[in-house]
């Protein structure tokens, strides 16, 4: 067995994690799969939210105090489409702009999502794997009691606030995992394969419905341990519990234990969460994650109990 690790991850949360397994191992050493159903296209350009969290944060161009996008950010552009009446719901800072333009004029010339990613993690010094779930679209689209809206439309126009009644992933039936992402789930001298504590609805779920990466999941041998996004029993940020309470669930890690059964054999849980009776074994430890420190613990944690899976 290798220290070899693969992560199924979303945006903040989860690099939050990414960045921990980067300390506690060998950066080389860490495979992370990206959820690539929040990608759009804005004012023609490609964004893609959760893989650009990542490259930032692995990078350290992250800013942590807004907790998205790029430090020192500067915001001409901006200012500049407003004066112009131009749509200024998503931000685009300007030093996140020239990531856009690269990649919007790199997919025009038919190189493949997955390819471009590998190129800004070199040009950054990133030593992580970071691969999108898949080089084909797919789309997160929310049926809310507005109607169907787009997951960025919900997420960041409407702040959350439409209730949600399903989620579905335009696109994910017919597409195939990026190169590299089954591997790196079948390997079997991997360590452990984990999931992030990123939205299990959001996030999680579109990778999950790419079906060679459920069904490589499977099958592998290596222990899958998810990390419960649920700090004392509630949602850190972001719509999680919100989501759960919509869609008739306690807000829990069982009810998440139970989301993922079929996918992992045990599930990390915060030290704070009220006593669970789980269906899958499971660990708790401080999952809270302010610091690098914070992060590097909980990616320790999360490793400990899938090295007990194999004993």
């Amino acid at each position: 067995m290798s220290d070899r690790v693969t992560v199924l991850t979303g945006g903040v949360g989860g690099a939050k994690l990414v960045l921990g397994l980067c300390h506690a191992l060998r950066p080389q050493d860490v495979t992370a799969i990206v959820n690539t159903g929040d990608d759009f296209t804005h004012l023609g350009l490609a964004v893609s939210p959760d893989i650009d969290t990542l490259l930032y944060t692995l990078s350290d161009k992250a800013d942590a105090a807004r907790g998205w996008g790029r430090a020192a950010e500067s915001w001409q552009f901006m200012d500049a489409l407003r004066s112009l009446g131009g749509a200024d719901w998503f931000l685009l800072g300007d030093g996140d702009l020239a990531l856009h333009v690269i990649r919007t004029h790199l997919l025009r010339t038919g190189i493949k999502l997955s390819a471009i990613v590998a190129e800004f993690a070199s040009a950054w010094g990133i030593g992580a794997k970071i691969l999108p779930m898949s080089d084909d679209p797919v789309a997160t689209i929310l049926e809310t009691d507005e109607g169907e809206i787009e997951f960025q439309h919900y997420f960041v126009r409407r702040k959350c606030e439409p209730v949600v009644h399903v989620v579905r992933f335009t696109g994910a039936s017919a597409s195939s995992p990026a190169p590299g992402v089954v591997e790196s789930i079948a390997d079997p001298n991997c360590r452990a394969i984990l999931i992030a504590p990123s939205n299990p609805f959001l996030s999680i779920d579109p990778i999950l419905a790419v079906p060679a990466i459920r069904q490589a999941l499977r099958e592998t041998r290596v222990p899958i341990v998810a990390i419960s996004p649920l700090v004392g029993g509630t949602a850190v940020k972001g719509p999680t519990a919100k989501m759960m309470h919509e869609f008739g669930m306690e807000v829990s890690a069982m009810e998440v234990a139970r989301h993922y059964a079929g996918v992992i054999d045990a599930m990390l849980i915060d030290a704070r969460d009220p006593p669970a009776a789980l269906d899958v074994k499971h660990a708790r430890a401080d999952t809270l994650m302010h610091t690098v420190n914070d992060r590097i613990r909980v990616a320790r944690a999360a490793l400990d109990l899938a090295d007990s899976l194999r004993l």
